[in-house]
């Protein structure tokens, strides 16, 4: 699975509808509207090939008006705290 992280920057008028927009483009997981100088938004995309994170990003997301600029980040490895616990519990027991 190919995870990638979509920083966009939106015309502000747009940023609700936008948001609502992307979250039903097929790859697409998840958006989030944010605060802050780096993005307007930040979409979560899961693909399984990286093939395919070209398509939901280079022509999916990006074919949708109000879309000023956008920048992708490509997760290589994922960390939380159910990870963290898990790997602790080993050999417990």
């Amino acid at each position: 699975m190919v995870h990638a992280f979509v920083l966009i920057d939106a015309e502000p008028a747009r940023i609700a509808d936008l948001a609502q927009e992307l979250a039903d483009v097929e790859g697409v997981s998840e958006v989030y509207s944010v605060a802050g100088e780096t993005a307007d938004l930040v979409v979560v995309v899961r693909v399984r090939r990286h093939e395919e994170l070209a398509e939901v990003v280079t022509r999916r997301i990006v074919e949708h008006p109000g879309i000023l600029a956008t920048s992708t980040m490509i997760a290589f490895q994922s960390y939380s705290r159910h990870d963290l616990e898990a790997m602790w519990d080993l050999g417990r027991g």
